[in-house]
């Protein structure tokens, strides 16, 4: 500010403290952008030689709640400052300031709203004139006004962003879990919070999925809380309607700080419910380890979070639901419904695969069939339900006959394949095909009954024994055969093919 007062020494040229502050308050909104705490500081000096000034607060109203703010001030607040402001709101709008004592409460108006109060303390304040206070309040209310146009442009932008990144995260996701993560940790960033934790429960309320943002021990902590019913937590009996819950101290708040609180440590923190049809399906938890003055914009967010975030588990949840719908009939096409065992449409197109690389690699595959010797005894005698059982265990003692990459299938009835990959010869075949044999030698034994049969076992090598995947299974098929009439008791024997002839 360029002038100065000329007797007192304040800055502007003119004696009078009241019309330099004027001056210089109109020099100063026009060169810069000014903050709240910028006008006060500059009109301290001028209040103080005018009325003796001790101590200014200006108050920012929260329209959400209607609750006063304390956003700039010199001097030492007094013990009854909050409650001398609120008395201008029992005055009508176009009142006087209110005088209380050595306290003055001047309502901030503009656009005939009301946006905050400057409160002043001082010991002449009486000599204050009316069109001195009012510019001076136009002044507060204008900058307040312009302060809460931006705040909201900001959150409304924050907003934006946070659902749209959510959106576009957690509408990918494949699973419930997956959405969750990504849902706790937007909203961890929304809130600028250094702590975030997603749970998730199931029908009947028990906690089955826990995701921690922020944590040292990451998810780790919460185990002992996996498995438990969600209503231990007080926090998540205070979030059962469906409303966020905000916290700004935990140790004074109505909600008990133990379950999920405590195990974060958290001083404050928001609660958000995750409502669906079926009712709460799972809460975020953000907080951190100190309190924190949560806001209206955060109650905001907060609910909205809450529709959005229920909207993408639920999103996520339809999808898991229909791949494992989509698995199911896959696993169903290529598999076989007793055994569980891929079957032949399985078979022949993980063979036609082997070969195939095979054929590019140099390798070599192996093609096994098993025919069980006396099944049709076992039902014929002890029934179907007994020989469902027996099917059912060769099928086990196969898959333990052979290596992991290998694949066992089961062709139909009694019969049986196994396809041997990673460049099997013909002793590692044949050391496969006396081991299966061996292992259906032995007794099994289903629902008390003990069972004994055998089995017969065709060996084809590719590319010795035949030149394409389904040539590889006739020449199988053919040993398998060989080896049947072969060994005409009941322990059967293996054999290998005949060179495919072209």
């Amino acid at each position: 500010m360029a002038a100065a007062l000329g007797s007192s020494g304040a800055p502007g040229a003119v004696d009078d403290p009241q019309d330099a502050l004027l001056a210089g308050l109109i020099a100063f909104m026009t060169k810069d952008t000014p903050s709240v705490q910028h006008i006060l500081d500059l009109a301290e000096p001028f209040l103080r030689e005018a009325a003796g000034l001790t101590a200014a607060t200006v108050y920012e109203l929260d329209s959400e709640t209607g609750l006063l703010n304390p956003t700039a001030r010199v001097g030492a607040p007094g013990a009854r400052d909050l409650l001398t402001a609120g008395k201008v709101f029992r005055m009508a709008a176009g009142a006087a300031p209110l005088a209380d004592g050595g306290r003055m409460a001047i309502r901030l108006r503009i656009g005939g709203q009301t946006v905050g109060v400057l409160l002043l303390t001082g010991t002449g304040l009486a000599v204050l004139r009316p069109e001195t206070l009012s510019p001076i309040a136009l002044h507060f209310a204008a900058t307040l006004q312009g302060i809460a146009a931006e705040k909201q442009r900001q959150f409304l932008s924050h907003v934006s962003a946070t659902i749209r990144k959510l959106f576009e995260q957690g509408m990918v996701a494949t699973t419930v879990e997956a959405a969750g993560r990504t849902l706790v940790t937007c909203s961890a960033e929304a809130f600028r919070t250094d702590f975030g934790a997603l749970v998730l429960v199931d029908g009947e309320g028990i906690v089955r999925y826990i995701h921690s943002v922020g944590m040292a021990d990451g998810d780790a902590q919460f185990r002992h809380l996996i498995g438990t019913a969600a209503t231990d937590s007080p926090v998540w009996r205070a979030i059962s309607e469906g409303k966020p819950v905000l916290v700004t101290d935990a140790t004074n708040a109505a909600v008990l700080t133990c379950g999920f609180v405590r195990t974060m440590g958290l001083r404050s923190y928001i609660a958000i419910p995750m409502m669906s049809a079926q009712g709460c399906v799972g809460m975020i938890l953000c907080g951190q380890a100190d309190t924190r003055d949560w806001t209206s914009r955060d109650r905001i967010l907060a609910e909205q979070l809450s529709v959005e975030g229920a909207l993408i588990v639920d999103s996520a949840g339809m999808r898991q639901a229909a791949q494992a719908h989509v698995a199911q009939l896959s696993h169903q096409a290529f598999h076989d419904s007793l055994t569980g065992l891929p079957n032949r449409s399985y078979l022949l197109e993980r063979a036609e695969q082997a070969v195939g690389h095979a054929a590019s690699t140099g390798g070599r595959v192996a093609m096994m069939l098993l025919d069980l010797n006396g099944f049709k005894e076992v039902n014929d005698t002890a029934g179907h339900h007994v020989g469902d059982g027996l099917l059912q265990q060769v099928a086990k003692r196969l898959l333990g006959a052979v290596r992991e990459n290998d694949v066992v299938s089961r062709l139909g009835g009694d019969e049986f394949a196994i396809l041997l990959t990673r460049d099997p010869d013909e002793a590692v075949a044949t050391a496969v095909a006396d081991r299966i044999v061996e292992r259906m030698r032995e007794p099994f034994t289903i629902d008390d009954v003990e069972v004994k049969i055998g089995g017969s076992v065709g060996i084809a090598l590719y590319p010795e024994d035949a030149g394409a995947y389904d040539a590889l299974m006739r020449s199988a098929d053919a040993a398998m055969y060989d080896a049947k009439r072969d060994t005409k008791a009941l322990g059967g024997g293996s054999r290998r093919a005949h060179p495919e002839v072209s």
